[in-house]
C-alpha cells in the first residue's frame, strides 16, 4: 500500500469553494482570472469574484437555495464558469452534462438528477440544444418561467438561456442578471455562512455499464484538494496562466482547470468553445500561457496543425496529460520540441474528484513516459487480487484502488452501485489493472472493466449494446474497442442479423447517431453468424479484438507503446 504525504498544510482544507474564490480575489485583485479569446471576455479577480456575487444574488432571487441540482448543458463560454462559482457560493450542487448528449441521454440526466434548474447555449455546430431540450419537456412551453410542472422532470422548475433568443418557458441571461438587486448582500451572506465543505456541491455523469449514467456526487473539499495538489505538482503560482482547451463539463475543465485556478490564483485561459488546434496554439502565444492541459488526441492535434511552426510557445512550462494513455513518442516531443518540460501525467476518473495518481514536474522523462506518477498527499493507493480482494505487493499486477480525501459521496439516488464502486473500508475501487513500482510510481496495464476510452471519454459497450438491441434486424451485437492513432481507441460493433432482415452500416449508423453522442457511435462495423466463445459459451471480447486488428490492418497501432 503506497500514500504520499505532504508536509505543508493545504491553506484550503475547510474552506468552501466561494470562500475559496473570496480570499484569492482578496490576495490578487487586479490580476487576469479568467480569459476567454474567441469572445474577447477578460475579468479580474476583484471583477470576477463581484460577477460570481451579482449571477448568486440571481439565482437566490429565484428561491435556489442550498441542496438544489443546478444542471449546466453548454460548450466552454464564459457563462458556465460563472456559474459553477454562483451555484457554489450559495451551496446549489452543480450538474455538469455532456454538450454532445442526444435528446435521450439529456433527458435520463434532468430526471435522474433531480434537476431544479437547467442552464442551456442555443446552438453549436450542428446541434440545437433549444430544439432538443423541446423534444425532452414538450411542456415546457406551457408554463411560464419558474412555473415549469412536468411529471416526467417533477423537480424542475427553471431553465435558463445563456444565449440566443429565449425559448418560450425560460428566461434569458439578461432577465437573470437584472434579478440581482433583489436580494442583498445580507440575504448572501446569510447564505453562505450555512454552507460545509463537506457538502456534495458537484455531480459529474460517468457512462453507465449498465446502459444509463450514474452521477457522481462530489463534495467541495473533494474537488478543492484535488485541484490544490494537482497544481501543487505542475509548482502552479499567481504568475501561472493555464490553458485549458479541454470541456469545462468534465473534471479536467472544472476541477483541474478552474478550481486550479482560483486555489492557486493562476489565471484560466478558454481558447475556443471546443478543442481546435489553431485557437489553442494561438492562445498559448497571445497570452503567453505556461501550462496547457489536453488529453493525448488534443496534443497530437496541435503538433500536426499546419500552423504549428509559427506559434511561439516559449512561454509553456507544465499541464497536464491525462484521460487516456499518452503514447511515449508523444510525450518525448511535448516536453521537448513544444517546450513543456515539466509536463505532468495524471491518472484518475470522475469517482476520485479526479486525480488519484500524478507525476512531478521535476520527475524524470523516464518516469512521466514510463508510468502515472505517484499517490497525490493524503490519498492512499492498493493493487488488489481481483478475485480474493489480498493487497499484491511490488511488480505484481492487479486492480488499483484508492482511499482519502478524492473519492467521491457516492452516487447520486443509487445507493447499489455505490456499495459496488466503494468498499466498507472506503476503497473505490476503479477497475483498472497497475503494478506498483519499488520506487512507488505505478503503471497502468488494462482494464478490469469493459470499458473503451476514446479520446479520453470513457465510453461502455453495454450501453451502445442495449441501443442496438432495440434495433428490429440486429439479433445479436457486441461492441469492442480496437487501437486508433488519433483517439487511442475507437468504437466497433460485430453484429449478428436476425434471419430474413438486412441493415447496413450505414442504417445501423443512422439508428445510433439518433440516441447516443458522437463518440459512443461505432466507427468500424462487422457482420457475423457467431462470436468467439469459451467451452462455457461466454464471448471472448480479447479474441475479437485480435481477430479486428488483424482484419483492419492496425497491427502498427496496436503496438504502440503508452505510459
Amino acid at each position: 500500500m503506497a500514500t504520499n504525504s505532504d508536509t505543508e498544510e493545504p491553506w484550503i482544507d475547510g474552506l468552501t469553494i466561494g470562500e475559496v474564490l473570496r480570499e484569492t480575489a482578496k490576495k490578487y485583485p487586479a490580476q487576469d482570472a479568467v480569459v476567454f479569446c474567441s469572445s474577447g471576455y477578460r475579468l479580474s479577480w476583484s471583477a470576477f469574484d463581484a460577477e460570481v456575487d451579482r449571477v448568486a444574488c440571481s439565482l437566490l432571487s429565484l428561491g435556489l437555495r442550498r441542496g438544489d441540482h443546478f444542471g449546466v448543458w453548454a460548450t466552454n463560454v464564459p457563462e458556465w464558469v460563472v456559474l459553477q462559482f454562483a451555484t457554489a457560493r450559495i451551496g446549489a450542487v452543480l450538474v455538469t452534462i455532456n454538450p454532445s448528449y442526444r435528446t435521450s441521454e439529456l433527458a435520463h440526466a434532468v430526471r435522474q438528477a433531480d434537476l431544479w434548474g437547467l442552464a442551456l447555449i442555443d446552438k453549436f455546430k450542428t446541434t440545437d440544444y433549444f430544439a432538443s431540450l423541446r423534444e425532452a419537456i414538450p411542456q415546457m412551453a406551457m408554463h411560464a418561467p419558474g412555473e415549469l410542472n412536468s411529471s416526467q422532470f417533477p423537480k424542475l422548475r427553471w431553465v435558463l438561456s445563456m444565449r440566443g433568443e429565449t425559448p418560450t418557458g425560460a428566461i434569458s441571461w439578461q432577465e437573470l442578471l437584472a434579478r440581482s438587486g433583489e436580494v442583498s448582500a445580507k440575504q448572501l451572506q446569510a447564505a453562505e455562512r450555512q454552507l460545509n465543505c463537506s457538502d456534495p456541491i458537484n455531480i459529474q455523469y460517468t457512462s453507465g455499464t449498465t446502459g444509463s449514467p450514474k452521477g457522481a456526487m462530489l463534495s467541495h473539499r473533494n474537488i478543492l484538494l484535488n485541484a490544490y495538489f494537482a497544481g501543487l505538482g505542475q509548482r502552479f503560482t499567481h504568475v501561472d496562466r493555464i490553458c485549458i482547451p479541454v470541456p469545462l463539463y468534465h473534471c479536467f475543465g472544472c476541477v483541474l482547470g478552474t478550481l486550479c485556478s482560483i486555489v492557486h490564483g493562476a489565471t484560466m485561459v478558454f481558447p475556443a468553445e471546443n478543442f481546435q488546434a489553431a485557437a489553442t496554439l494561438q492562445a498559448i502565444e497571445s497570452e503567453h500561457c505556461t501550462a496547457v492541459y489536453g488529453v493525448p488526441t488534443m496534443f497530437i492535434g496541435m503538433m500536426e496543425h499546419t500552423d504549428y511552426p509559427q506559434h511561439n510557445l516559449t512561454s509553456l512550462r507544465t499541464g497536464i496529460m491525462a484521460g487516456s494513455p499518452c503514447p511515449i513518442e508523444l510525450m518525448k516531443r511535448v516536453t521537448n520540441e513544444m517546450g513543456a518540460n515539466q509536463m505532468t501525467i495524471g491518472y484518475g476518473q470522475t469517482e476520485a474528484s479526479p486525480l488519484i495518481t500524478q507525476t512531478k514536474a521535476d520527475d524524470s522523462l523516464e518516469l512521466r513516459v514510463g508510468t502515472v506518477g505517484r499517490p497525490l498527499p493524503g490519498i492512499e493507493v492498493k493493487v488488489i487480487d481481483p478475485e480474493t480482494g489480498v493487497t499484491l505487493g511490488d511488480g505484481q499486477p492487479g486492480e488499483l484502488c484508492g482511499r482519502g480525501h478524492d473519492v467521491m459521496i457516492g452516487y447520486y439516488n443509487l445507493p447499489d452501485k455505490t456499495a459496488e464502486a466503494i468498499d466498507a473500508d472506503g476503497w473505490l475501487h476503479t477497475g483498472d489493472l497497475a503494478v506498483r513500482e519499488p520506487n512507488g510510481y505505478y503503471r497502468i496495464t488494462g482494464r478490469l472493466r469493459d470499458l473503451i476510452i476514446r479520446g479520453g471519454e470513457n465510453v461502455y459497450p453495454r450501453e451502445i449494446e442495449e441501443l442496438l438491441y432495440q434495433h428490429p434486424a440486429i439479433q445479436d451485437v457486441q461492441v469492442i474497442g480496437v487501437p486508433d492513432r488519433k483517439f487511442g481507441e475507437e468504437v466497433m460493433a460485430w453484429v449478428r442479423l436476425r434471419e430474413g432482415t438486412t441493415a447496413t452500416s450505414d442504417d445501423l449508423k443512422a439508428f445510433c447517431k439518433a440516441s447516443l453522442a458522437y463518440f459512443k457511435v461505432p466507427n468500424y462495423w462487422k457482420f457475423v453468424d457467431s462470436f468467439p466463445i469459451t467451452v462455457t459459451g461466454k464471448i471472448q471480447k480479447y479474441k475479437m479484438r485480435e481477430m479486428s486488428i488483424e482484419e483492419l490492418g492496425l497491427q502498427a497501432v496496436a503496438k504502440i507503446e503508452t505510459a
